[in-house]
C-alpha cells in the first residue's frame, strides 16, 4: 500500500471512530461503573482491544485493500438501502452491552455469576472473536457493508471457516455477545445482546439473499455450505 493512499484512510474520521469504538467501548463498563479493581472488566477490555489489533495486522499484511474498504464504512454508494439502518444499529448495538454492563455494575442490579460459568463464557468470548477474526483474515471481502463488490472482483471465499458456515463472522459475534454479560456479572445486559442478536439473524439473512441473487457462484457455494449461522440448525 502506497503512503499515499494509507493517508486516504487514516483520516480524522476513522482515528475517531477507532478511538470510541476500539478503545473507549471496551473499556466502558470501568469507567461507568468505576470499579477500578474489577478484573474481569479489565481482561474483557484488553481481549476487545489485543484481538482487534491482532486481527487487523493479520488481515492488512493479506489483504490491504480490505482495511480501505472497511474503513469507507457508510459512505459506499452500491450499498443495499436496507443495511443503510441495519449496519449502524449492529455499530451502535455491540457497544450498548458494556453500556448496560457498567450501569448494571455501579447499580448493583444483578447478582454475580460463579466462576465456572464465567471461565465458560471467557472461552465462548475467545472462541467467538476467534472465529470472527478468522473470517476477517480469509475473506478479502469481508466489508462492514453489504454490497456486491463488483470493483474489487468480488467472488465467492469457501476456504477457512467458510467451510463450516456461510457467515462465520456473524456466528463469532453472536458467541461474543452471549458471552459478555455472564463474563461482566450483568443479567441486564442480555437484553440489548438478544435485540442485537435478532437484528443479526435478520441481518444474515437478508445478506444471504443478496449473494444467492447477485454473486455468481454463491447459489452453487450454498449448495455445498447447507447452514448460514449455526452447524445443524440454521
Amino acid at each position: 500500500m502506497t503512503m499515499e493512499k494509507k493517508q486516504k484512510i487514516i483520516t480524522p474520521r476513522v482515528v475517531i471512530q477507532l478511538f470510541v469504538f476500539v478503545v473507549a467501548v471496551p473499556f466502558l463498563p470501568l469507567i461507568i461503573s468505576g470499579q477500578w479493581d474489577w478484573w474481569e472488566a479489565w481482561v474483557y477490555g484488553f481481549i476487545n482491544v489485543g484481538g482487534f489489533a491482532v486481527s487487523r495486522l493479520l488481515a492488512a499484511r493479506r489483504h490491504p485493500d480490505l482495511i480501505a474498504e472497511r474503513a469507507q464504512f457508510m459512505k459506499h454508494e452500491n450499498v443495499k438501502p436496507w443495511d443503510k439502518k441495519l449496519a449502524p444499529i449492529m455499530g451502535i448495538g455491540g457497544g450498548l452491552i458494556p453500556l448496560v454492563a457498567g450501569l448494571d455494575e455501579l447499580l448493583q442490579w444483578s447478582p454475580e455469576f460463579n466462576m465456572p460459568l464465567k471461565i465458560v463464557a471467557f472461552i465462548l468470548l475467545l472462541a467467538g472473536y476467534a472465529l470472527g477474526f478468522y473470517a476477517l483474515v480469509e475473506n478479502r471481502f469481508f466489508s462492514g457493508m453489504v454490497r456486491i463488490q463488483s470493483e474489487r472482483g468480488h467472488h465467492v471465499v469457501s476456504g477457512g471457516p467458510y467451510r463450516w458456515v456461510r457467515h462465520p463472522g456473524y456466528a463469532g459475534a453472536i458467541l461474543s455477545y452471549l458471552a459478555t454479560p455472564l463474563i461482566l456479572d450483568a443479567a441486564w445486559a442480555f437484553l440489548p445482546a438478544v435485540l442485537l442478536l435478532i437484528v443479526l439473524i435478520v441481518r444474515t439473512s437478508m445478506e444471504d439473499k443478496v449473494l444467492h441473487e447477485e454473486l455468481s457462484g454463491y447459489p452453487e457455494y450454498a449448495g455445498r455450505v447447507r447452514f448460514r449461522l449455526f452447524p445443524g440448525l440454521w
